[in-house]
């Protein structure tokens, strides 16, 4: 079972944990605005939602300290696709 999604800033990314693994979203960060760079889901954790998970616990995150999101990289892209009710975090 997955861990929280938890917001590492001192390597400036998200981080979800899950069997000793760590899936990871890189942003930066400027006022009122995180923009998702990259991705990365090590491959034991793949096609599991372990990525889906991870966006949609950063994109919470995100949300409940007021901020917007770019969305600069394409998995992000994707799943705020999938996700009409997050349209409105999209800066």
């Amino acid at each position: 079972m997955p861990s929280p999604v938890r917001d590492n800033a001192a390597l400036s990314r998200f981080e979800l944990e899950a069997d000793g693994h760590i899936a990871f979203a890189n942003y930066t960060a400027a006022p009122g605005v995180v923009t998702l760079t990259h991705t990365e889901v090590p491959r034991a954790l793949r096609e599991g939602g372990i990525g889906t998970a991870l966006v949609l616990g950063t994109l919470a995150l995100i949300r409940a300290r007021g901020e917007k999101v770019r969305p600069h990289c394409s998995f992000v892209r994707h799943v705020v696709a999938q996700h009409p009710e997050l349209a409105d975090l999209v800066a």
